[in-house]
């Protein structure tokens, strides 16, 4: 079994969205030994945060599983994303790149039109995107800071998703990507646990009410996940100790969750809605 333990050495990055080349050491995104099995066989996939972290991961599990892929992401993610577009590339798939800001619903539209033009339709949308900012006090959290927290992580998933879902039919899903903090909390992160508990509740809510269309609607809840996000939010201290509080006692590779969102997208996850699976190192929680 390919060695998935992290050596993190004390890092910070000093602006967000965090970069993923200026990780060290890079994150692992698919294991050398996975081999595909056409499980998503010329499906189009839409991922947003596509471009590095767990996003890079899910693109390159699902261009070997043999789908196309369309990724959102953040202007300043260029570098990120343009070799995420060449690892799927690599795969023999085509990946299109979709810079901008997913707060803006002009751009969400303009995105999806831009899709569509090129794919003709949507199988398979992970909402992936999200952002978080430590405070340890929670008066600290300034209006502006909670306002955005919420524009990104939250309704922009419901604006992506509306502006989607004439495109999808039956047998097409949609993956939502909550946390672990959505089931137990975060003293520090307050206003992103909130937002990841509503993303857990629109996942149930929303598989109730598509399951009439045939379409699915899942979330993966991940724990400490070894991501550029990690590094542009946390001390250089606390990275160096990220997820060994885990029974496992070591933070997860990209490469040990994507493949959850393999699952959810293809057909042997055809009994699973409103379900969350829960990838967080060994931690129990209530689900």
């Amino acid at each position: 079994m390919e060695q998935m333990e992290i050596d993190a050495k004390p890092q910070h990055q000093d602006a967000q969205p965090g970069l993923e080349y200026e990780m060290d050491p890079q994150p692992i995104y698919i294991r050398d030994n996975y081999e595909g099995a056409d499980k998503l066989r010329d499906k189009i996939a839409v991922i947003t945060g596509g471009d590095s972290g767990i996003g890079r991961a899910i693109a390159v599990h699902y261009a070997r599983e043999g789908a196309d892929l369309a990724l959102i992401y953040h202007p300043r993610e260029e570098q990120d994303a343009q070799k995420t577009k060449s690892l799927v590339e690599a795969e023999g798939r085509r990946c299109l790149l979709l810079a901008g800001d997913l707060k803006s619903l002009s751009f969400i539209r303009e995105s999806v039109g831009k899709i569509i033009s090129t794919y003709h339709h949507i199988n398979i949308l992970v909402n992936n995107a999200a952002n978080h900012v430590e405070q340890h006090e929670f008066t600290d959290i300034s209006d502006e800071q909670m306002r955005q927290t919420f524009e990104l992580n939250i309704l922009a998933m419901f604006r992506l998703t509306k502006n989607v879902l004439p495109y999808m039919g039956s047998y097409d899903c949609i993956i939502n990507t909550t946390s672990v903090v959505s089931y137990r909390g975060s003293k520090a992160l307050i206003d992103y646990a909130a937002t990841k508990g509503a993303v857990t509740a629109f996942t149930r809510s929303l598989s109730q009410n598509l399951v009439d269309r045939g379409i699915r609607v899942n979330a993966v809840a991940p724990g400490p996940i070894w991501t550029p996000l990690i590094v542009a939010t946390k001390s250089p201290e606390t990275v160096a100790e990220f997820g060994k509080d885990t029974p496992m006692e070591r933070p997860g590779q990209p490469a040990e969750l994507a493949p959850a969102y393999v699952f959810l997208a293809s057909e042997d996850a055809s009994y699973f809605t409103g379900q969350v699976i829960h990838v967080n190192g060994g931690e129990v929680i209530n689900s």
